[in-house]
């Protein structure tokens, strides 16, 4: 709890911590999955276990734990990686995304192979799958003794921009999202928005949000690929658009399904902000235009108050 406290310290008047009125929970049992991974192109399995009250979310990639928090961010390109002493865990968001919609408070994920979590079909579609089938438990400490959870809550509007790029969030008695795109020169895709009532019905994410899949667009491929990136990446996990004929394998999940996956990783980069099994996802509302990992990883560090260089120090 101490380094909760210092991480509250640090947060300024962005954000307090409440109680949520619901206890710490983590999986049932034991979940497994294997797969391709996005930028190498190498295979990975992942294993979910159940963890102890005011563990939290963490990774484990040989001897490395790796907890999943904004303080061992280390900025890549096209995802979001995690790193502790030089050991990486790389394209964490989706898995991330889906264990906080789901309130999966504590867990520990061992990653074995390539140094990524495996894309699977470029959505969150089967964790969350994996995750109703196997059920929550209330998790308890090695002392025996359950745990309440706690919310960060947005006491005053708060911002970061890149050029025309913001993320702004502003106090709501509930956790929303609006999110927007805009891509003038791929008219298939142009400017959507999406926007959530309330992202604490774990419902609407489930139904409208988690099976929403990465998207690129198809005249951008060859020079990722030439860069290193997206070496696994495919029809069968990603959905590409290309500038002149539209989307090259529809059928689409939703009309707005590029949109959508906007909100999957950013839910998933905000899941950074828990600490201790508490909540990461803000109470407040969350407005982000033309957003991207990097974007959505200095927002939570602009809420913590910590910046770039003193989450380097711990990478």
């Amino acid at each position: 709890m101490n380094r909760l406290k210092q991480a509250l310290g640090a947060s300024s008047s962005s954000i307090s911590w409440k109680p949520t009125g619901k206890l710490q929970q983590t999986i049932s049992s034991k979940i497994e999955k294997s797969g391709k991974t996005l930028h190498s192109g190498d295979t990975s399995t992942v294993k979910l276990l159940p963890a102890l009250a005011g563990e939290g979310r963490y990774f484990v990639y040989g001897d490395t734990k790796i907890p999943a928090k904004i303080d061992f961010t280390k900025d890549s390109p096209l995802c979001t990686t995690l790193s502790r002493n030089g050991i990486r865990v790389r394209t964490v968001e989706h898995l991330l995304s889906s264990l906080e919609a789901l309130n999966v408070d504590n867990c520990r994920i061992e990653v074995t192979g390539a140094d990524e979590v495996p894309l699977l079909d470029g959505s969150a579609k089967e964790w969350v799958e994996a995750v109703e089938k196997t059920g929550l438990s209330v998790c308890k400490d090695d002392s025996g003794n359950t745990k309440e959870k706690l919310a960060p809550i947005i006491n005053e509007p708060v911002h970061v921009w890149r050029n025309d790029s913001f993320i702004a969030a502003f106090p709501s008695p509930k956790s929303c999202i609006s999110y927007g795109i805009n891509f003038p020169q791929v008219q298939a895709i142009g400017c959507q928005w999406v926007s959530s009532v309330n992202m604490d019905d774990e419902s609407f994410y489930v139904k409208e949000i988690a099976s929403a899949r990465t998207f690129c667009v198809y005249e951008e491929v060859e020079r990722l690929r030439e860069a290193g990136l997206i070496k696994g990446g495919s029809a069968e996990n990603a959905i590409v658009c290309s500038v002149s004929e539209g989307w090259l394998n529809p059928p689409l999940r939703f009309s707005d399904e590029p949109c959508r996956h906007k909100v999957l990783d950013l839910v998933g980069d905000l899941s950074l902000l828990a600490e201790d099994g508490n909540q990461g996802f803000p109470v407040g509302h969350i407005v982000a235009y033309k957003g991207g990992h990097s974007l959505h990883l200095e927002f939570v560090r602009r809420l913590m108050g910590i910046s770039l260089e003193e989450v380097s120090t711990r990478c």
